[in-house]
């Protein structure tokens, strides 16, 4: 997408071939910096500490943390170390798991001096399958975007209203994102479109990341707290809901950021359809439960006592906003039950939130 009017995407090799660069995104919206990975370690501390986050992301910076491990050592033992070490990192996203999988499946059966050529090569396909995917979600989200605008068109509307949820841009991918790719393509198409963006407390991923996305790239947005969302849908103020996910269940429950499930009982509850944007690495045919089955991720509580902003004298700083001694709960993530979600839109197409359609895309 564009970054001052340049393309870029969120994950690309460095100048010298063997080191990785990303984008620290701890430090967006208001500073823009770089960050060089040389090992593993950096690597899988640069998916903990959340430089980069998003499930599909996530997913190509472990695969590359393999390629720098691989680079270091590509012995069988640190094959699997590299491997279960970056797994550690993050429990909900299963991309993690998917991408460190594909690049074992790769190297395991190859010699050791032809791993870290290997490696480099199928980490560098993995992200370009990435953007292929999320650009085809784009299309099948366009086209129910255009279902959506003739409605309301008719109805006297003058633009789509679109709710959506943290961030599942192309921050969160390697390019074009995953919920916000039928947004782009239809703002691209030159249609009237605009985007209510939740805060999405505590990390105000939402604020932070999906507002600057937006402005980067020309899309008309207003940021609003996390509790507002009902209220338009109350008012008729939004014409549908989209979120990303980072783990779907075989039987179409759906696993994303906190405060996703609060948004989709509020669509239910007043007929606004509720999409969710669907890369197939993140379905774990495994589990049927969302609810009893995904582990959800506990962050330190300081992600809640704490904000980051610029101040007025333009410098960036961190304060406290809750009480001395006041304990803080940081629950990452919540799960939506398939019934409240009006379909998924994956590369492959469209489908119910159901076994049947997914099985029916993908042939499981």
């Amino acid at each position: 997408m564009n970054v001052n009017g340049t393309p870029t995407r969120t994950i690309w090799l460095a100048d010298d071939g063997r080191s990785v660069q990303i984008i620290d995104q701890t430090r967006l919206p208001h500073a823009w910096e770089v960050i060089t990975l040389r090992s593993m370690a950096e690597a899988a501390r640069a998916i903990k500490d959340m430089w980069v986050r998003g499930a599909p992301l996530i997913g190509a910076t472990a695969a590359y943390g393999m390629a720098l491990a691989m680079a270091e050592d590509a012995s069988d033992a640190n094959l699997q170390a590299a491997h279960d070490h970056l797994y550690a990192t993050r429990p909900t996203a299963v991309n993690l798991r998917w991408a460190l999988q594909a690049m074992q499946d790769c190297l395991r059966p190859l010699p050791a001096d032809q791993r870290a050529a290997a490696a480099y090569q199928r980490a560098a396909a993995l992200c370009d399958e990435d953007v292929e995917i999320n650009y085809a979600i784009g299309g099948h989200g366009l086209a129910l975007f255009k279902q959506r605008w003739t409605e309301r068109k008719a109805a006297g509307a003058e633009r789509l209203n679109v709710l959506t949820h943290c961030n599942a841009g192309w921050l969160a991918t390697v390019d074009w994102g995953t919920a916000l790719a039928p947004i782009y393509r239809f703002f691209d198409e030159g249609l009237p479109i605009h985007v209510w963006v939740d805060e999405t407390r505590p990390r105000n991923q939402g604020a932070s990341l999906t507002a600057w996305e937006l402005n980067q790239h020309g899309v008309p947005h207003t940021v609003i707290p996390d509790n507002v969302g009902g209220h338009l849908m109350q008012h008729g103020m939004v014409d549908l809901c989209i979120v990303g996910t980072d783990r779907t269940t075989a039987s179409g429950d759906v696993c994303n950021k906190i405060g996703t499930y609060l948004k989709a009982l509020a669509a239910h509850d007043n007929d606004v359809p509720f999409y969710v944007a669907l890369p197939s690495p993140t379905i774990d045919w495994t589990l049927d439960d969302g609810i009893k089955e995904i582990p959800i991720e506990e962050r330190d509580a300081t992600e809640v006592t704490q904000l980051t902003g610029r101040t007025a004298s333009g410098q960036i700083e961190t304060i406290t906003i809750t009480p001395a001694g006041s304990p803080a709960g940081n629950w990452g993530f919540d799960v939506t039950p398939a019934r409240y979600v009006t379909a998924l839109i994956t590369e492959k197409g469209v489908c119910p939130a159901t076994r049947d359609g997914l099985a029916g895309l993908f042939g499981v």
